[in-house]
């Protein structure tokens, strides 16, 4: 699926509108007062099944490298062509949280931390992993069972979409529902807020590879 230029651009300007509009959507339900979890969940949804839709073709649509990981351990993608994948994401997360940084309310955008996911009051490191890699785990496999299987209903990026809206509306209160390492380290360089900030990257890519590995080992298998 690496195209070169083409398919970089595509998850550079997929992660751009995920970040932008997703922590977008925290800070001015912060601005409002509103805190609506829902209208934040639709914005990371939305983002992300348009922007599969409309990039797909390009890059596969990743934009996250707990996905692209995937590919790697299941041999759909070399690590050389990960490497590109994974800094064209975690430049596009950086480039919307510091234009977010710039354009947004800077009370309301300093009290959420520019979207920086945290774990809820009461819930533990070991709590927050679970939860991270089961949400990613989910993410991962809508990946495959919606855009990688060749037998899989043509129904563009919304059913990834979905899963994102699906999984926030559960995990948001708790851990924040990243599912995407680059999301999280986007935030942070914005923030300065790196607290448990490893946990966003280790259980997302472990979900993400054992979705990828179950799919192709049980659902492909001939």
């Amino acid at each position: 699926m690496d195209q070169g230029p083409k398919s970089y651009w595509a998850e550079f300007l997929g992660t751009f509108t995920l970040c932008f509009i997703g922590q977008g959507a925290i800070i001015m339900q912060q601005a409002a007062g509103t805190g609506n979890l829902l209208v934040i969940a639709v914005a990371h949804g939305l983002a992300l099944a348009i922007m599969i839709s409309a990039l797909g073709a390009w890059s596969g649509g990743h934009m996250n490298p707990a996905v692209t990981l995937g590919f790697v351990v299941t041999r759909r993608m070399s690590l050389t062509s990960a490497i590109t994948y994974w800094v064209s994401q975690l430049v596009g997360a950086i480039a919307a949280s510091f234009l977010l940084r710039a354009v947004m309310p800077g009370e309301a955008g300093e009290a959420v931390h520019y979207g920086v996911p945290m774990l809820a009051a009461g819930v533990s490191v070991s709590q927050g992993l679970l939860i991270e890699f089961v949400l990613t785990f989910f993410l991962v496999t809508a990946v495959w069972g919606t855009t990688v299987d060749e037998r899989a209903p043509k129904i563009g990026g919304f059913g990834i979409g979905l899963t994102v809206l699906m999984d926030i509306l559960v995990g948001g209160p708790l851990t924040g529902a990243a599912m995407n390492p680059a999301r999280a380290f986007g935030a942070a360089c914005a923030s300065g807020v790196w607290t448990n900030h490893w946990l966003y990257w280790v259980a997302p890519m472990l979900g993400g590879v054992a979705a990828a590995r179950m799919y192709k080992s049980v659902m492909t298998a001939r």
